[in-house]
């Protein structure tokens, strides 16, 4: 897997397609997607453009994952067909299970993405277990609806669980992290069991800004002089020194911008190498500090972090 791939959250239906194109362009080969970002079908028009035109093979490129109203056996197979259907593909090179939550089915023909409420704004739980999921996640690879598969936001815990019965690699470890949220024990246990580990959230608040729920953490990408000064140091920008953090470390990042100067300067984040004691440094600023938690922002029966 690529060490440097591109994300599409928040990347708008209107320039989704075009975006998907200079991101490939650039070299990106791994694009990061979700049902839920709502833009499928946009990014597949995009990849579709880029086959045609020369700049990617579709073996080269690709990612997707399971959204959470979707864990029933009988619904992770429907819901993936669905997918491939919108991107225009016959099958993914990898394919999460978006968290470790079951929330109740609803039919994308009533709504799509689902997102996390019912009609009436509610959360709905489901009682579906993991090992159903992930051994319905594991007849996508025997039907080649999937080339390999894996899991996000899940904790130590879920991956040892998940471990004992697998039939089937965890390819695959989607997590946010960054230098206020290293996760160094979870990262190194998945790296041990030969897990690929990917970075959402590299820039830390940055990433939530827009959406008003970046805390009160002082923007590791222009307000950490440290991260400043090792970027004169090197010749590089802030981002390209939080991203050369996770990708010297072996740990897989999924960038995303609507700037093409920074789509360019993110993807040029493995050009130089960062000291053991810059890395020490970056690493220092870890304060557990987490954004994308559901148990804190959408309901406490989600809190799948505590």
């Amino acid at each position: 897997m690529p060490l440097v791939g591109f994300g599409l959250w928040k990347v708008t239906k209107a320039t989704c397609a075009d975006t998907v194109v200079a991101a490939l362009k650039a070299g990106y080969r791994l694009l990061d997607c979700a049902g839920d970002y709502g833009n499928e079908k946009e990014a597949g028009e995009g990849l579709k453009r880029a086959i045609a035109e020369g700049i990617v093979k579709r073996e080269e490129v690709c990612k997707n994952s399971l959204w959470n109203t979707f864990h029933k056996r009988e619904h992770v197979k429907a819901l993936a067909k669905k997918q491939l259907a919108d991107w225009g593909l016959d099958y993914f090179d990898l394919y999460l299970i978006h968290f470790p939550i079951a929330l109740e089915y609803v039919d994308p023909a009533h709504r799509y993405p689902p997102e996390w409420f019912g009609d009436d704004g509610k959360v709905y739980l489901q009682n579906t277990p993991i090992r159903e999921t992930w051994e319905a996640m594991e007849e996508l690879v025997d039907e080649g609806l999937a080339r390999d598969i894996g899991v996000s936001n899940f904790n130590g815990g879920l991956l040892i669980d998940v471990l004992r019965y697998a039939k089937k690699p965890v390819s695959a470890l989607q997590v946010e992290h960054h230098p206020y949220l290293t996760q160094e024990q979870l990262v190194k246990f998945a790296q041990s069991q030969g897990i690929a580990v990917t970075a959402y959230c590299s820039f830390g608040p940055q990433s939530w800004a827009e959406l008003n729920m970046h805390g009160e953490v002082t923007s590791l990408l222009t307000g950490q002089q440290s991260i400043a000064s090792i970027a004169q140091k090197h010749g590089k920008t802030n981002a390209q020194v939080l991203l050369r953090w996770a990708t010297q470390r072996g740990v897989a990042v999924i960038p995303k911008s609507n700037s093409e100067s920074r789509v360019l300067e993110n993807f040029k984040c493995t050009d130089f190498d960062l000291s053991d004691e810059e890395i020490k440094q970056i690493s220092a600023l870890n304060i557990n500090y987490r954004f994308n938690d559901p148990g804190e922002g959408i309901d406490p029966r989600l809190s799948i972090f505590a």
